[in-house]
């Protein structure tokens, strides 16, 4: 599948639109890192390997056939989006990704869009991806789909990846708003839950929020494909992109410590996160605070803790609970929203945007009686770090 920019497209100045590029001083991490040598498994829609920023940037060959189903065919434009967010090279006038000399390792599941019943029987499920996955060589797992319900083989497949010390990122979903769900896989154990922020650091109104958020990354205002014809560039909201931005950062961290198991990136990145409250005490909104890798690969000596200490042990031994401490009953719909008991004051969710664009996707949950909800990832790391508005 090939792509181009159409003449008449807004993509000569996309760069420019990337607001967090600047805001979280990628010129001058790329001096450090550029985050050569990770590879970065995107699970979404696919990835079209053709567009001018991905060319020569999508390992294609190294899916598995048994679940490299039309993995470089991208029926949204979602997955190519997360991708170039992740280690787009700018070529073209494309997006430039925040990693710029990672690799991307694309697989397509099902999720919302996909049209085709065939396609949509042929899809590999989640659960054998991520196990695929676990077995390569790709140490990070992007993430930017979802569902409020909790299989036991997605799980059980999440904490398989655990164990061969791969780091997770996912979206903690887009729907705030209306229903605020409990959204899997950002909700299971071991799974970094990221929320989405805005230029000023405050999190996004749509944003999920609960006792599962991590951390945030930019999600407002980030330039992504319009859709699968590839010609244009639209700007939109949502934690897809938080968690793109996220898994880059991530990437670049691991590239200038190759040594480092996901469990010191992990608590690099928490520790260095912006926020103006005790560490000890995560938001419900912003989780550990705004990434902010700079921080990290600027001190070349920083000490990330022991490489078998899980720096989210607490949250995953409690699991997601709702206001009233009860965890939501597996495998159906959650219908009372995530909660974790914070001081009075301490969060909110401003939307500096009413745009609600579908950049986030929905994963479809074949042969079983489950919706088909939201979730995404995106968010911005700025000094200026905030927990209220």
């Amino acid at each position: 599948m090939s792509a181009g920019l159409a003449p008449s497209a807004a993509a000569a100045d996309v760069q420019s639109r990337q607001w967090y590029l600047s805001a979280m001083r990628a010129d001058e991490m790329w001096k450090v890192s550029t985050g050569k040598g990770i590879k970065v498994a995107v699970i979404d829609s696919g990835v079209n390997p053709d567009t001018p920023s991905l060319k020569g940037q999508v390992l294609v060959g190294e899916v598995p056939k048994a679940v490299g189903y039309k993995a470089a065919v991208d029926y949204l434009g979602h997955g190519t989006s997360m991708a170039e967010l992740i280690a787009g090279t700018g070529a073209g006038g494309g997006l430039k990704g925040l990693a710029p000399d990672s690799k991307i390792v694309p697989y397509r599941i099902a999720l919302k869009g996909l049209k085709s019943e065939a396609d949509k029987k042929e899809a590999p499920d989640p659960a054998a991806v991520i196990r695929a996955v676990a077995d390569s060589d790709a140490k990070i797992i992007n993430m930017s789909f979802g569902i409020d319900v909790d299989f036991p083989e997605v799980a059980a497949a999440i904490k398989y990846a655990q164990s061969k010390g791969k780091l997770m990122i996912a979206g903690t979903g887009n729907d705030a708003e209306t229903k605020n769900f409990i959204g899997y896989p950002a909700a299971y154990p071991y799974v970094v839950g990221i929320a989405a922020s805005d230029e000023s650091g405050k999190v996004g109104a749509f944003s999920e929020h609960g006792n599962y958020v991590d951390m945030a990354a930019p999600g407002l205002d980030v330039p992504t494909w319009c859709d699968a014809t590839f010609r244009e560039y639209c700007d939109g909201v949502g934690t897809s992109m938080a968690t793109a931005i996220a898994s880059a950062s991530a990437a670049l961290v691991w590239s200038a410590h190759p040594d480092w198991t996901a469990n010191q990136v992990l608590a690099s990145l928490i520790d260095t996160a912006g926020r103006d409250w005790a560490k000890d005490d995560p938001s419900t909104y912003l989780g550990y605070g705004l990434i902010r890798p700079r921080m990290v690969l600027e001190q070349s000596n920083f000490n990330p803790g022991a490489a078998n200490t899980d720096p989210l042990a607490r949250e995953n031994a409690t699991g997601v609970t709702d206001e009233a401490g009860n965890s939501p009953s597996a495998s159906a719909p959650s219908s009372s929203p995530p909660s974790k008991a914070t001081s009075a004051g301490r969060t909110s969710a401003a939307a500096s945007t009413s745009d609600t664009s579908d950049n986030s996707t929905m994963w479809i949950a074949l042969g079983a009686a489950a919706a088909v909800l939201v979730i995404g990832g995106g968010a911005f790391a700025v000094i200026r770090s905030r927990r209220a508005t």
